[in-house]
């Protein structure tokens, strides 16, 4: 049996070892097979963008070997080379007699193109040549070139340039006296930049003294809505409108190709620029309008969130404003977007009370339970709202010390807002003597009542009734409200009707009741308390030897 059980145990060890070793020898075949490396085009022919953006780079040197590599021409032998070359020349000579380029940030910078368009999934439309007063489109097409796909300029356009410059020559010789800059003539360069000067310059004039006119012929321009914010939207956007008129002009001048779409391209950078300026004027603006607004209804807590709300605004459009700006530079903003994202998301948990603070200053202000000046009570804190601020809320206490509560905190507490009162609740208790009779007891009720009739600024539905009868007093009721919002006053009215109301019972003859006692002793206290007084006491004895002695109880200190 033994034997058996040895046998098995080594034929499952023979069949399992040669399969351990295969695993392992593909795993470690599977670790050490390399990661295949995608290795970029060196000319960055692969979206349009590049495309475009490497051929001017080229025809500005100006190498027309490497511009040649951007047409989809055969270059495989020195003659297929020298006729590229050619070709790259009269290309460059009709982008620069009449040709022009989509905007930088018009052409797409995806590896697919644009499919949103009527031409084919691997054609792209990048500009126009004028040939022969005739519109021919510059057409992209992809292909493969080596390893990989790219874009070049399509056959069919270079055969029409290979047509224009057979009927007439396209190519000028240049001027050896000529001063270039940057690829193109200084002097095309002075045109483009003096144009651009020139409408930014007259738009400018026109917007000052639209501002002007406007500041002499409105009253009271300050706090006009419409001066305000012509005065913040005409400078930005006399900016704007001289970079559209730069471009529908610039067009249409005979100058560089280099020196138009590289001024073009920068030119749009000048639009964000316009766009941002006009953002922030009018943010500006806006806030101002309503701070002033804010300040004359006395809420100074809104004011500390427009001008929050302010910032952020600012903030906000310009970090996107300098994402726009780096995608016209051709920079890839994808990851550090992911990156901002991420490190907000680390901020936010680690200012945790903060953010926390922040939105309970929002809730605040817009539930508002408080302003400042009211007083309030927030569990055991009683005072005056000094300020409301982003982070916290100042209140001064009746001590003249300042409590600062988180306005996180203050979001989730009950608050009594005393100073949010339509009127003062007046509820004293009259209390009159027992000895006193019926007739002057519904002569004390009367006289009540009447004094809170009389009384302008007393609540409808005010009463005085005899509410109860104790050992000491009967007891007259008043329940009544002063119709009044402000403390001060109520406090005055207050008096009045206590005084008047003290005045008219003395006058009837009717005291207010006092705490008595009433204390009992034998004879023997007696006479021990008459020799301590050194005289005959208070009081009558009974027939059990007992005195009673009633003694009125001075009223309680105040």
């Amino acid at each position: 049996m033994r034997l058996h059980l040895r046998f098995l145990i080594l034929l499952l060890v023979a069949l399992a070892t040669p399969l351990s070793l295969t695993a392992y020898a593909a795993g470690q075949a599977e670790e050490a097979a390399p990661a295949e490396e995608v290795i970029p085009d060196a000319l960055k022919r692969e979206t349009p963008r590049s495309m475009v953006s490497g051929l001017i780079s080229a025809l500005a040197e100006p190498d027309y070997d490497r511009a040649a590599q951007y047409l989809d021409v055969p270059a495989g032998t020195n003659r297929q080379r020298t006729n590229a070359i050619t070709q790259a020349r009269n290309f460059h000579a009709l982008l620069d007699n009449g040709g022009s380029l989509q905007s930088f940030v018009v052409l797409s910078n995806e590896a697919i193109g644009k499919i949103d368009d009527d031409l084919p999934a691997e054609q792209e439309n990048v500009g126009v040549l004028t040939i022969q007063d005739r519109k021919v489109p510059i057409l992209l097409t992809r292909g493969q070139d080596g390893d990989h796909q790219v874009w070049r300029v399509a056959r069919e356009t270079i055969d029409q340039v290979a047509q224009a410059a057979r009927q007439e020559p396209v190519v000028q010789e240049p001027d050896k006296n000529e001063f270039s800059v940057a690829g193109a003539p200084l002097k095309d360069w002075a045109m483009l930049i003096g144009l651009g000067i020139l409408i930014f310059g007259g738009l400018w004039t026109v917007a000052a003294l639209i501002v002007a006119a406007m500041r002499r012929l409105v009253p009271d321009a300050a706090a006009n809505g419409l001066v305000r914010f012509m005065e913040a939207a005409l400078p930005p956007a006399s900016l704007l409108i001289a970079v559209g008129l730069f471009y529908s002009w610039a067009e249409r001048l005979p100058v560089s190709i280099v020196a138009r779409t590289t001024l073009l391209r920068y030119t749009g950078i000048v639009s964000v620029i316009a766009l941002v300026w006009f953002g922030l004027r009018l943010i500006d603006a806006v806030a101002e309008l309503a701070t002033a607004r804010m300040q004359r209804s006395q809420r100074r807590q809104v004011v500390a969130v427009i001008t929050l709300a302010r910032r952020a605004a600012k903030i906000l459009l310009l970090i996107f404003s300098g994402i726009a700006i780096l995608g016209t530079f051709g920079i890839d903003v994808t990851t550090g977007i992911a990156a901002l994202g991420i490190g907000g998301i680390a901020l936010a948990l680690g200012a945790q009370k903060t953010v926390e603070n922040l939105v309970g200053s929002v809730t605040v202000i817009a539930d508002k339970p408080l302003q400042v000046g009211d007083f309030i009570k927030v569990g055991d804190v009683v005072g005056t709202v000094e300020d409301v601020g982003i982070r916290s809320t100042r209140i001064r206490t009746g001590e003249r010390t300042v409590v600062t509560i988180p306005n996180g905190d203050l979001s989730a507490r009950q608050i009594e807002n005393f100073a949010a009162r339509d009127r003062f609740l007046f509820n004293p208790t009259i209390a009159v003597p027992l000895g006193t009779s019926s007739a002057k007891l519904k002569e004390a009720i009367s006289i009540v009542q009447q004094v809170l009739t009389e009384q302008k600024n007393m609540a409808e539905g005010h009463r005085a009734r005899l509410g109860s009868i104790n050992d000491r007093a009967f007891n007259i009721d008043v329940f009544s409200y002063i119709d009044v919002r402000e403390f001060d006053t109520q406090v005055i009215i207050r008096e009045n009707l206590l005084l008047t109301i003290h005045e008219r019972l003395e006058a009837a003859g009717i005291d207010f009741a006092f705490p008595t006692q009433k204390i009992v002793f034998t004879r023997e206290q007696s006479a021990g308390a008459r020799e301590q007084q050194g005289g005959p006491g208070e009081g009558a004895a009974n027939d059990t030897g007992l005195v009673t002695l009633d003694k009125t109880m001075p009223p309680p200190r105040a």
